[in-house]
């Protein structure tokens, strides 16, 4: 059973949502937005974030089609679940992140206009992940 931190991932092309949980409490904030190029992220910056909350489980939000099909979007956000878990040694799942923007901005309200979305997108995210494990 796991008790630690865990950390998810909204990954998009412009920008990372990062959101931080507790396992034991079953709980989850968003925690930063990290700036990406062309779906590139700055290594460094994960890394430090990685090393300075010490998660045991990563979760990466997938990006599947409403119709459940893949697209160029679900494969990029798979190759960087794997470069995450290959980097950093660390469990990486992926949880179908469909509707999870819209679910974040709903809960944002006005300052959605303002306010990128994106790290509760992936509260979002890793909230879902919560919910959806068996020792949950």
């Amino acid at each position: 059973m796991m008790t630690g931190r865990v950390f998810a991932f909204d990954w998009g092309l412009k920008r990372i949502g990062v959101a931080v949980g507790n396992c034991q409490l079953g709980t989850c904030e968003p925690l930063c937005i990290l700036k990406a190029k062309d779906g590139v992220p700055n290594w460094g910056e994960i890394a430090k974030l990685l090393t300075e909350w010490q998660p045991e489980q990563v979760i990466v939000g997938e990006p599947i089609n409403m119709d459940g099909s893949d697209g160029e979007i679900t494969l990029r956000a798979r190759r960087f679940s794997r470069q995450l878990a290959g980097r950093f040694n660390l469990p990486v799942s992926l949880v179908d992140e469909r509707l999870s923007t819209r679910e974040a901005r709903m809960r944002l309200g006005n300052r959605g206009q303002l306010d990128p979305a994106d790290a509760h997108a992936a509260q979002v995210i890793l909230e879902s992940w919560l919910a959806g494990r068996p020792d949950a």
